[in-house]
């Protein structure tokens, strides 16, 4: 099964496309929308709650939904179908009320680079631009790229930026940046090409804890400003 196919169901159009001889892509539409996001974190929570015995691993993006499955027990056409009943019953299943997670940010300065540079490409006052940024909820839309990033859907188009020409060597852990319509937080110190607006003291990835990861799929976001004098606090504790 290499070529897609669509599904027409109560819980929206599905198209299936098989991404290697073991995995299954489960695709809402294109565009990258609440609704169509909502229907991957359902079918997510539907498999979670009752799985199919050989289903590996379950891999949610912004609108699909990677599904690697054994092989020697289950083939694409195999599973498409075995998913059906689960997509039928999307437009009434529910989710679990969602995380509300606050993110304190010191914004500007040596802790965001970027910002002055983001505000002027947008005609706005930097003042302006952290207002912008720090006032919607964010939602979790997936973790990639390294461990505990989280990719943010909602950034104000205002403030959709594109991506660093030449990318950083390191960009210090905590860093918050801008990439294209996505905002997110560097878990630790690592190369990348976002535009940093900011840093916060709060870890995003904790080792010795479960889960490691401080951020999860479905969670909402919100960013508060901070004084540098916050931040230091914040960071000696």
């Amino acid at each position: 099964m290499r070529k897609s196919n669509t599904s027409k169901l109560p819980g929206g159009d599905a198209q299936f496309r098989a991404a290697s001889d073991q995995s299954l892509l489960v695709s809402f539409g294109q565009q990258i929308t609440l609704e169509s996001h909502r229907r991957v974190l359902k079918l997510l929570r539907l498999l979670q709650s009752k799985p199919i015995d050989e289903i590996r691993n379950l891999h949610p993006a912004y609108c699909s939904l990677l599904i690697k499955f054994d092989p020697l027990r289950l083939d694409h056409s195999e599973l498409q179908s075995r998913l059906v009943p689960y997509l039928a019953r999307l437009e009434h299943a529910p989710l679990p009320k969602p995380r509300q997670i606050e993110i304190p940010v010191c914004y500007g300065g040596e802790f965001g680079p970027d910002l002055d540079d983001v505000a002027a490409m947008h005609g706005i006052a930097p003042t302006q631009a952290i207002l912008l940024h720090s006032s919607p909820i964010y939602i979790v839309c997936f973790l990639g790229f390294a461990p505990g990033f989280a990719y943010l859907g909602g950034l104000p188009k205002a403030l959709a930026s594109p991506r660093l020409e030449t990318p950083r060597a390191k960009v210090p852990q905590g860093s918050v940046g801008i990439g294209g319509n996505q905002t997110a937080v560097y878990p630790f110190a690592t190369p990348g090409g976002w535009r940093l607006i900011g840093r916060t003291p709060m870890a995003m990835f904790r080792r010795n804890q479960r889960p490691m990861n401080l951020l999860q799929i479905g969670d909402r976001v919100r960013f508060r400003p901070i004084s540098e004098e916050e931040f230091a606090e914040s960071s000696s504790r």
